[in-house]
């Protein structure tokens, strides 16, 4: 039955996905809602966890904290918008992807015309995240049961729909972007990119005074204008109407330009966007002398160079900008202190002066760059199963190059490009530290965005064993479904009080505390050589196995 159309199998390649990214966003709010009730035992603790709440307005708008549903949205509100990896990969290589691998060429020439073969295809991605979008409210609403939240059933469907919708317009971006790309990991960097610099214009109003009109520009922004779960602040009807508006006009944007342009071409861009063009003499036509031509690993850091710029200025922008508003978010208590005589031996601590108050509030923010480096490379993991299916392994190795060589000149240029990331990522959050006059022990700070190094290189050693195996789609899956676990549970795990055993099934786990611990060297170690022996089954069996299956 999946095969008879190209509606049904796309929406098979996504089963994981739909489970994966639906029951694990799902029961991430289960779990915070179930754990609110420990956390406000007493009047000082609902209290406290009010104040904390505002003193984190710039991250989301504290709404009704001391309720279980505005707890929850306070908390992982923002968060969950990770959901969007998944439709922001999955639509950069909708077309683009088939069209890279030969097969939109078998698809065309079936009684079918473009529009019905990228509708079908869009149908399934939409009919997924709508499903993802079922499971997260119906698990949202059980959590809101167990502990008399207040909010009904639709409430909790309505903040699936809010979830899925703004996870909706990044995969429309991507499918858009992907028809002014010659390939799909251009398109889904430039996305990723995107994502973080929405999430950064959002925040903006919350920052700066009289910016509201900037954070209208962002998607994030009317996601954000609905909070379901919140029964006395309700869904925001319009906003769910403008992300929608904004998928069909990205969506049928990119199918317009599909249906207009050359299978395998690229929509010119305009004229101002365009590199200057320059004379070639026709003995230097073709490449044969460009550098990333002169062997594996040349060409496969070609190959991601730009995505991976991409995603460098996202999350080296997001570190630097998360240290600007660490210094802002102490200014304001500093001055909230002055006003109270028994608080006034706590302004020496915040305002930026004491290293230990400035790393501790760091810290809780800077759990996210390894999420984020996580998420390249499992892009990049995508890349290397999607290239074997589309046969460009066969390729290469027709050339005189080992089986051993190839795998590992690819995880060398994801390696160079990790460790790239690692260190701008220092640079910009060195650089946003002394401009902003937040003292950080520097030592940890290194350590604090260095270490995110082996945890992106692990998942990715991981994408390339599974990819022996698996198909892209669900070796993609699989990742992302791992992902979200690890988020679980080293997120929610300690609100319930998980034995420190279970805490240390995520790899969030030993990345630590390094801003405050400094560096956990037998930890990084740890990740370390679990990621060599994943790296090391993987290669073996790339060597035996037949390719392509």
């Amino acid at each position: 039955m999946w095969f008879t159309s190209i509606y049904l199998k796309t929406l098979r390649e996504a089963r994981i996905a739909i489970l994966g990214w639906g029951v694990g966003i799902g029961l991430l709010i289960y779990a915070v809602l179930s754990a609110y009730p420990s956390l406000v035992e007493t009047p000082q603790a609902r209290a406290s966890l009010v104040s904390l709440a505002s003193s984190y307005n710039w991250l989301a708008e504290p709404v009704a904290v001391d309720t279980p549903g505005g707890y929850a949205t306070f908390k992982y509100g923002f968060t969950i918008l990770i959901i969007a990896i998944w439709p922001l990969i999955a639509c950069s290589r909708l077309l683009r992807g088939e069209e890279e691998r030969g097969s939109m060429d078998a698809l065309l020439s079936l009684p079918r015309g473009r529009w019905r073969v990228a509708l079908e295809k869009l149908a399934a991605i939409w009919t997924a995240l709508l499903g993802m979008g079922l499971l997260i409210g119906l698990l949202s609403f059980a959590g809101g049961q167990h502990v008399n939240a207040g909010f009904s059933l639709a409430d909790g469907l309505f903040f699936g729909l809010d979830v899925v919708l703004v996870a909706g317009v990044f995969g429309s971006i991507a499918l858009l972007l992907s028809q002014f790309a010659q390939e799909r990991g251009t398109a889904s960097g430039v996305t990723g990119a995107l994502l973080l610099i929405f999430i950064v214009i959002d925040m903006l109003h919350r920052v700066i005074p009289n910016t509201e009109w900037i954070s209208r520009f962002s998607p994030v922004y009317y996601y954000n204008l609905s909070k379901p779960l919140i029964p006395s602040y309700g869904t925001n009807y319009g906003a769910l109407v403008v992300l929608l508006a904004l998928s069909l006009v990205l969506s049928g944007a990119a199918l317009s330009l599909f249906a207009l342009r050359d299978v395998g071409g690229t929509v010119p861009l305009p004229r101002w966007l365009r590199l200057p063009e320059r004379s070639v003499r026709p003995e230097q036509a073709l490449p044969v002398n460009a550098w990333s031509l002169r062997s594996v690993y040349t060409r496969s850091l070609g190959m991601i160079l730009v995505p991976a710029l991409w995603w460098t200025l996202g999350i080296a922008g997001f570190a630097a900008w998360v240290v600007v508003i660490v210094k802002q978010t102490e200014d304001k208590l500093s001055s909230i202190y002055q006003s109270s005589p028994l608080l006034k031996d706590l302004i020496t601590k915040v305002g930026g002066n004491d290293v230990a108050t400035n790393a501790a509030l760091l810290s809780t923010l800077f759990i996210l760059l390894p999420l984020l480096i996580m998420t390249f490379a499992v892009t990049q993991a995508n890349r290397w199963s999607a290239d074997e299916e589309d046969g460009l392994h066969e390729m290469v190795l027709a050339t005189p190059q080992a089986r051993l060589t190839v795998l590992l000149a690819r995880f060398g240029a994801l390696t160079t490009a990790t460790v790239f990331m690692g260190l701008v990522t220092l640079a910009a959050t060195s650089l946003s530290s002394l401009a902003s006059g937040l003292t950080l022990d520097n030592g940890n700070l290194a350590a604090a965005t260095l270490s995110i190094i082996p945890l992106g290189l692990l998942i990715a050693a991981l994408g390339y064993l599974l990819a022996g195996w698996l198909r892209t789609a669900v070796d993609t899956g699989l990742l992302s479904f791992l992902l979200v676990i690890w988020f679980f549970i080293t997120f929610v795990g300690p609100e319930l009080n998980w034995p420190e055993t279970t805490l240390k099934l995520s790899a969030f786990y030993y990345y630590g505390a390094p801003l405050i611990h400094g560096l956990p060297l037998g930890d990084t170690l740890g990740v370390l050589a679990v990621t060599v022996i994943a790296l090391a089954l993987a290669s073996i069996r790339f060597m035996r196995k037949d390719i392509g299956r």
